[in-house]
């Protein structure tokens, strides 16, 4: 039961006047010409409160700070909800986000809702729909990128940005290919909703947003990551680690031979050749 602060005040009131009128204050003593005086350590003794009185202004403190918390608790939720501004969104937009080790994308489609490629793995272990419908957290979207089990999915945009900055059409500075219509982005962000075959590299949220704005199915961000795999696989010191390695796992296995050491160097040859 929710108590506020002014009915707890309240009733700390009426039981003290209670209290008072069960237990009157003793009557000063007559003497002539007024009232007798105190003496000095008689008027340095304080009255004593009802514990019942102290127990309510505990109360009281107590229920007042929940008041307060739970306010700055809804004071901060109507912040949050008021983060995104979605007038400034228009229907075909390009949404980005960054998401835990890469960047999200997502399509506007209106009405605070967005269309986006994520992986998910909460549809493969539970058939609850209002469940799957919940935000994508990020411990389901890894599990879902590790097993390959994604969909186009719509949901608002307070649950697509995750609590990140949203960029919009930032994408139009860095492709070469013009925008399309924006809703011809919509409509094609639409069509292509439901399950799809996901792959990190070759099939993620962005390769679906170029495909619905530009027409074109790539990804930056699959390029930036493949170069720096190849500038790694493909350099001389892993060419050489690679010959290291292969030989003393030739000798621990005591295969060493003349075929076995030729045929252990093609791979390391063929690092340093195309490195």
């Amino acid at each position: 039961m929710h108590c506020s602060a002014e009915h707890v005040t309240c009733l700390m009131t009426n039981t003290y006047e209670n209290v008072q009128h069960h237990n009157p204050p003793a009557p000063p003593h007559p003497v002539s010409g007024g009232i007798k005086l105190l003496s000095a350590k008689q008027s340095r003794k304080r009255p004593r409160r009802p514990s019942r009185m102290v127990l309510l202004q505990f109360l009281s403190c107590f229920f007042i700070g929940l008041t307060t918390d739970e306010n700055e608790k809804n004071g901060k939720k109507k912040t949050k909800d008021e983060k995104y501004d979605i007038s400034l969104f228009k229907r075909g937009d390009l949404l980005e986000v960054p998401r835990t080790l890469f960047t999200h994308f997502g399509i506007y489609l209106g009405n605070n809702r967005v269309a986006h490629l994520i992986p998910d793995i909460l549809p493969v272990i539970s058939a609850d729909k209002s469940a799957i419908a919940k935000m994508v957290t990020n411990n389901r979207l890894i599990l879902g990128a590790i097993t390959k089990q994604a969909s186009v999915r719509v949901d608002n945009v307070d649950d697509f940005a995750y609590g990140a900055e949203i960029l919009v059409n930032h994408m139009d500075e860095v492709c070469s290919r013009p925008p399309l219509e924006g809703e011809e982005v919509a409509r094609r962000a639409e069509k292509l909703l439901g399950s799809v075959e996901y792959s990190l590299l070759w099939y993620n949220c962005e390769h679906y947003v170029m495909y619905c704005r530009y027409g074109t199915s790539m990804s930056f961000q699959t390029y930036q990551f493949c170069k720096v795999v190849r500038k790694i696989v493909l350099s001389k010191i892993s060419s050489v680690l690679t010959l290291l390695l292969s030989l003393l796992t030739l000798v621990y296995l005591g295969c060493l031979s003349v075929h076995g050491v030729l045929l252990t160097a093609v791979i390391p040859f063929a690092i340093w050749m195309a490195s």
